[in-house]
């Protein structure tokens, strides 16, 4: 017999006090749970309820293996589900959401090689630079820029993305050339209003943090 279909029988019953209603419980017949608990007894050499003609009690042995037995029937149907669904694939819509360009970029042709994988899946993408509310838009998963201030949502960092600071050929012979990142604060700069300060920019020098302030009147 199933040691697992015992396990499940003896469960029910000792929960519900009774092999009718756990036979309900399981959608088998009465006579069937009562073989497998039966079974599940003789199989460890131990009694594990009490039967009486009014109800089922637990021997010391049953509270034992009641204590423990749920718990191990979960994992168990956990573990198979996650083997099952793996190999089947996921399936529904996934809703992605993710930086304008950074999303034309990278995402979709990662998301195509996903989707090859999964071909019950529907993946919505949405490419927007503006904030996104994640959890009123339905986002299941969105691919950000920076740090989230959002403590409740679980994030992974995926890798780095770096600036640089340029200027244009004649931009540098009317103004100059900054020798240091303290020099911006006399330039003219074009502020990224994507950024969660735009008017400071990090600079890295042998590993050093260096903040600027920088001022301008185009904003982008």
């Amino acid at each position: 017999m199933d040691t697992l279909d015992q396990l499940r029988a003896f469960v029910a019953t000792a929960k519900t006090g009774s092999f009718t209603a756990a036979a309900d419980q399981l959608g088998v017949s009465n006579r069937l749970t009562s073989k497998y608990v039966a079974e599940l007894e003789h199989r460890l050499g131990v009694r594990l309820l009490q039967r009486t003609t009014r109800k089922v009690g637990l021997t010391p042995a049953g509270e034992d293996l009641l204590a423990r037995a749920p718990f191990l029937l979960d994992e168990l149907d956990d573990l198979l589900g996650d083997i099952s669904e793996g190999s089947r694939g996921f399936t529904g819509v996934i809703r992605v959401s993710a930086p304008v360009t950074f999303g034309e970029i990278y995402v979709g042709r990662m998301l195509a090689r996903f989707a090859a994988r999964n071909p019950g899946l529907t993946i919505d993408i949405r490419l927007s630079d503006g904030f996104v509310d994640l959890a009123g838009d339905g986002i299941d998963l969105a691919f950000r820029i920076g740090r989230s201030d959002m403590l409740s949502l679980k994030a992974r960092k995926l890798g780095e993305i770096r600036s640089i600071a340029v200027a244009s050929p004649d931009y540098l012979a009317e103004h100059g050339a900054p020798a240091d990142p303290s020099d911006l604060a006399r330039h003219d700069c074009i502020l990224d209003t994507n950024r969660r300060t735009p008017r400071r920019w990090t600079f890295y020098r042998q590993g050093e943090e260096i903040g600027a302030e920088v001022k301008g009147r185009f904003q982008v």
